[in-house]
């Protein structure tokens, strides 16, 4: 009869041990790891910044455009580090979101520091020699500054992982529980937010690379809102007893575009595509003729208000995929006017 209470408590006082275990080895693996971060900007800040300033290599207008707010947040990192390794969590994770934005700045700044960089290197001769010597040291391990300018937006998806772990290991009653918990929610919406920012950018180059594709400029590729899903070649099979044309597909988040390849002697357009039709999926459906066994490929249905498409693939995987992605297409844009309130 009076087990059971200590059984109980004993339970508790392992759980409350496992707790706080997974706890310090996670507090452990956040101050390990930001050291580690903060090697790594020193890298970039020591050899780079601080003495391309000094020697005035580049303009400060380039200088800018390739490392952004690069410093600040350095700074930020040695508060933060200052503050973990004398054991003050939640004091330091305070102070480090109330300086969150550098963040957001940096990751709007990448995609054109990228470009910067990519331009000095292939302009600048003294600055390409510069950063052939300066990533040439032991300190360096092989990497290149390319591959450090990332790091800002890889820690901020570590801090998201690390904070949740150590919120979920931390009493509701421990003074630095709300800390966490403020931390946690500021770091993970910024963190969706640098997601966002790349998706959108790596949206606009797919967008920008397909109107490329295409001959002339009738059909506008980039549209606001708009999103690149898929591309492929199927085949259209014709109403009526004609062949069956091989065409080239792009599926966007609003229109179907069918294309053919120019003519591969043309001179400006032999690697483009002339469109032969834009179909709006606002009023679109899809089924699936047939294409239910293995290996036998399959055959898509799409209605329109004016007109069916026939579109056929030997490839069951294939066209099971372009299924799924129609399907999914459609769906969200009809479910979009409801959400936005339009």
């Amino acid at each position: 009869m009076h087990l059971q209470p200590v059984a109980t408590a004993n339970t508790v006082e392992e759980q409350r041990a496992r707790w706080e275990r997974k706890r310090s080895r996670t507090a452990r693996e956040l101050v390990e790891t930001e050291q580690r971060y903060l090697e790594q900007l020193d890298l970039v800040i020591t050899y780079f910044v601080t003495i391309l300033k000094a020697k005035g290599t580049l303009l400060p207008a380039v200088r800018a455009a390739i490392f952004g707010p690069l410093e600040s947040i350095h700074l930020t990192s040695q508060t933060l580090l200052h503050h973990l390794e004398r054991g003050c969590l939640g004091q330091g994770l305070d102070s480090f979101c109330r300086e969150l934005e550098l963040y957001g700045h940096y990751a709007e700044n990448l995609e054109p520091a990228r470009k910067a960089l990519q331009e000095q290197v292939k302009k600048n001769k003294a600055f390409r020699r510069f950063k052939k010597l300066q990533e040439s040291r032991p300190e360096f391990l092989g990497l290149q500054l390319e591959d450090l300018l990332p790091l800002p937006l890889q820690r901020l998806h570590q801090y998201k992982h690390l904070l949740r772990d150590l919120m979920e290991n931390t009493s509701p009653d421990c003074a630095e529980f709300q800390q966490l918990a403020r931390a946690v929610k500021s770091i993970s919406k910024m963190s969706h937010w640098v997601r966002d920012t790349a998706r959108s950018h790596e949206n606009s180059l797919q967008l920008l690379r397909v109107q490329k594709l295409l001959k002339g400029r009738k059909v506008k590729v980039l549209a606001p809102g708009r999103w690149y899903v898929r591309e492929g070649w199927l085949m259209v099979v014709p109403a009526k007893g004609e062949e069956v044309k091989r065409m080239m597909f792009f599926l966007f988040s609003d229109i179907l575009i069918a294309t053919k390849p120019c003519h591969p002697l043309h001179l400006l357009n032999s690697d483009k595509f002339a469109c032969q039709a834009v179909y709006p999926l606002s009023q679109c459906t899809v089924d699936k003729v047939f294409g239910h066994t293995q290996g036998q490929g399959g055959l898509l249905s799409l209605c329109f208000p004016h007109k069916t498409l026939l579109l056929m693939s030997s490839d069951q995987e294939d066209i099971n995929r372009w299924h799924l992605s129609l399907t999914t297409a459609i769906r969200q844009l009809s479910a979009r006017p409801t959400n936005s309130g339009s």
